[in-house]
């Protein structure tokens, strides 16, 4: 046997090369007979099919083995092909070079000296590298921790089952389909078909998110082009710069271009709580940044605003209640900060028959209805048909600051335009505007105020309207300051603050 080595390892090359057609290294082979015949070999490297310089040392090899192990009875050597029942391989790397890398060849095919059918390969330590023709873009790289391939005949698919960890959200991965055949002249045709099942993701390992994700789907495809459905389900999803949990439920289509890893949202549609959010958009893998790069279009169709603010902002309760239509432009570009802070909203709303969960703020909104329709006896006392907010603008999200470059507030008496500022983590109010009432401004009290501001009306009487003056509302959620505010555009000299619950004495 010791003799026999050497020509061994020098058909196993033979035949590989022939079957490749390309150059194949093998640093080691042994064989001895121990109970059947055992055959051990380390450092095979196969290369591609039409590698540019295929001979020369340093080009990268499209499979490279550590070590690979078999054992077979002593009649398997007198049959042809020789049959094998299992290899263990250690140490496995499959390099998937770039489409327009390799020229595709006649597809002939080469028996070499030695021919061996093998039923199941057993894989520990594998890894899968997809490499991308585009420099600002990193390779994908495929840790597979086990993997199993079944052989379905000759010149047919295997079939594999396999293991691995996923690195971003930590999780573990399991899939198991068909694979193949392998297409030498471009890997990257490969057929490959499955499912998956993705447990256990840590949400909590990207900044700035929280949850245990599952997910599960189906793919099929070629490695570039894998069309894949699933669904996924969170049921504590939270944002951290709120603390706030929310069950959270998606489904989408999607197409993942293996060329670069990017992948092609074409339907994502996700329940957060009792309201549905439909998608669609791309996320791009990018290099620099170690990350990717989400851009999503975003619609809400009657949604619950309180299911949003519930998520998205530490104040409890959510800030109101009601119902949203929403289309936005979400983006959220790699890095390491937190998810809120990188997350960019922009878009437009319609919020209908909204209501204030802060009783303070509630109550001065049902004081200025009432008052604006020149109804002051009401005041104080509970309204039989609660009265509710009707909302509609254009927004910004960025750096935890939702801003309103326009924002129509309308309320039974009450029409207010104003633009302004809100942080998602509820500590700032700053919203300066026009507020427009039915009422005139002597119509909103009684007695002698009443009289002494029949006078002034006719500075506040304006386009119809009963009363026009300029507001603001700043503060904080426990604290919120409702005023006029003659003076905004010029803050350092001092406002003129007084509150809608009284209209001005002066």
């Amino acid at each position: 046997m010791a003799r026999a080595e050497p020509i061994l390892r020098k058909r196993v090359i033979e035949s590989l090369s022939l079957r490749f057609k390309s150059r194949v290294e093998l640093a080691e082979l042994h064989v001895w007979i121990a109970d059947g015949i055992h055959l051990q070999g380390k450092g095979l490297r196969i290369f591609g099919a039409t590698d540019p310089n295929p001979w020369e040392p340093g080009v990268q090899p499209l499979i490279d083995i550590a070590e690979f192990h078999f054992q077979t009875g002593l009649r398997s050597l007198f049959l042809q092909p020789m049959r094998v029942d299992t290899v263990f391989v250690r140490g496995f790397t499959m390099n998937v070079p770039p489409k327009n890398e390799r020229r595709e060849i006649a597809n002939i095919r080469h028996h070499g000296k030695i021919s061996v059918d093998v039923n199941k390969f057993v894989f520990s330590d594998a890894k899968i590298i997809i490499d991308t023709p585009n420099p600002n873009k990193p390779p994908l790289e495929f840790d597979i921790s086990e993997m199993q391939l079944n052989s379905t005949g000759h010149g047919r698919p295997l079939r594999f089952d396999a293991k691995l960890i996923n690195p971003r959200p930590i999780g573990n991965i399991h899939s198991a389909g068909m694979f193949g055949p392998f297409n030498e002249r471009s890997p990257r045709d490969t057929p490959v078909s499955g499912d998956y099942r993705f447990t256990d993701a840590d949400l909590g390992t990207i900044r700035g998110l929280g949850g245990i994700l599952t997910s599960e789907g189906h793919y099929s495809g070629k490695l570039d082009r894998i069309a894949v459905e699933g669904e996924t389900d969170t049921p504590n999803f939270r944002l951290t710069v709120s603390g706030h949990r929310a069950p959270l439920h998606t489904e989408y289509k999607a197409i993942v271009d293996g060329t670069d890893g990017d992948t092609y949202l074409e339907s994502v549609v996700a329940r957060l709580r009792h309201s549905l959010i439909v998608a669609k958009g791309k996320v791009i893998r990018m290099k620099s940044a170690h990350g990717h790069d989400i851009e999503l279009d975003v619609r809400l169709d009657r949604a619950n605003i309180q299911d949003l603010l519930a998520v998205g902002v530490k104040t409890e309760p959510p800030v109101m209640t009601g119902q949203i239509d929403m289309n936005c432009r979400f983006s959220l570009p790699p890095g390491q900060a937190d998810v809120a802070n990188r997350m960019r909203l922009a878009g437009e709303f319609q919020v209908s028959d909204g209501s204030f969960e802060n009783e303070k703020v509630q109550t001065r909104i049902n004081d200025l209805s009432l008052r604006s329709r020149g109804q002051v006896k009401l005041i104080g006392k509970t309204p039989e048909v609660p009265i509710t907010s009707n909302l509609q603008g254009t927004f910004r999200l960025a750096d935890g600051i939702l801003s309103f470059s326009s924002l129509n507030f309308e309320i039974p008496g009450t029409q207010a335009d104003m633009t302004g500022q809100y942080s998602l983590d509820g500590r700032v109010f700053d919203f300066h505007g026009t507020v427009r009432m039915k009422a005139k401004l002597s119509q909103m009290t009684k007695g002698w105020k009443s009289i002494l501001l029949k006078p002034v009306d006719p500075f506040f009487h304006k386009d119809g309207a009963g009363t026009e003056v300029p507001f603001k509302i700043t503060g904080t959620r426990s604290e919120p300051h409702f005023g006029v505010d003659f003076h905004h555009s010029q803050p350092h000299e001092g406002h003129s603050e007084l509150t809608l619950q009284q209209p001005p004495s002066h």
